[in-house]
């Protein structure tokens, strides 16, 4: 059994992208600049937020944090991101979800500028996705695709299930998953809460890609000899053993599964430290991408 380590991957990828940021320090060029909003006080995202602009520095990016109190109004947020479509320094830019009750996440999704949008989430840049043409790809699938590609994990011709329909993870993953090229070229089945027999499915599948959020999901006996498996959830489990007062677990069990599987990422410090990496990758790109069109 093999850990597809994300910690270490992720920190090679930070390693080649200072390299090329070194190099347009080098050549008295622009660095790549990503700038984040965050609409109110949800823990989970402020830490988020913060390992994001840790990692700008680095691997020598400019980074901007805006920060909007719970109570923004939606057209205060809407006007913000203007701003920031407007200013030719940034590259690229994130809004954190979840964003709060009185703002329309798909309008706020909607006003950022595809070609500043490092998180890959608006409708232009995932129907390029979904059409094999060149754009930015939503981090958390991109660092999938990486881990895949980097430990050379065998995609084409192999039965992959995915788990989880959000746009965010699973569906872009059904798409990525079965597209042309490596990794991909597989035969994807999506399910869902409504999937019947998930079971039978999954117990078929080579590769198991779990974004549910539902700790402890997929158990051993759903999965066969030697398939690869890809755990997206990550839950904070509360226990007052523990001195954080909670423990983060993924949706694999991971101590049973782990025994039967070929390749497995572990929770911490699989998938989600790839999504950061991916994220100043999409932002290199975005800088790239500004240079080439100015000249």
């Amino acid at each position: 059994m093999t850990i597809l380590d994300g910690k270490k991957t992720s920190n090679d990828i930070k390693n080649e992208i200072k390299v090329e940021v070194d190099k347009m320090k080098a050549n008295g060029e622009k660095v790549p600049h990503l700038a984040a909003v965050i609409v109110g006080n949800d823990g989970a995202s402020l830490t988020y937020v913060g390992s994001k602009v840790r990692a700008c520095e680095r691997v020598g990016f400019e980074s901007t944090l805006v920060k909007m109190s719970s109570t923004t109004s939606e057209i205060e947020l809407l006007d913000k991101i203007e701003e920031l479509n407007n200013d030719a320094n940034i590259d690229g830019f994130i809004v954190q979800l979840p964003l709060p009750p009185q703002i329309d996440t798909q309008k706020v999704l909607l006003a950022v500028d595809p070609d500043k949008d490092v998180d890959g989430f608006h409708p232009t840049n995932f129907g390029k996705m979904a059409l094999d043409m060149s754009t930015f790809i939503p981090a958390t699938p991109f660092g999938i695709l990486e881990l895949l590609e980097r430990y050379d994990v065998s995609t084409k011709g192999k039965h992959t299930v995915v788990i989880g329909r959000s746009h965010i993870v699973g569906r872009p993953m059904s798409i990525l998953m079965g597209r042309k090229g490596f990794p991909g070229n597989s035969t994807v089945t999506l399910t869902h809460s409504h999937t019947k027999n998930i079971t039978q499915i999954t117990s078929q599948a080579d590769i198991i890609i779990t974004a549910l959020g539902v700790p402890g999901f997929l158990k051993a006996e759903m999965v066969k000899d030697d398939a690869v498996i890809i755990d997206v959830g990550i839950t904070r489990v509360p226990d007052e053993t523990r001195e954080r007062g909670y423990y983060i677990t993924g949706d694999v069990d991971y101590e049973a599964v782990s025994k039967k599987a070929s390749y497995i990422t572990p929770v911490p410090g699989g998938v989600g430290p790839m999504t950061i990496a991916m994220l100043l990758k999409n932002t290199l790109l975005a800088r790239e991408r500004h240079r080439a069109m100015k000249s």
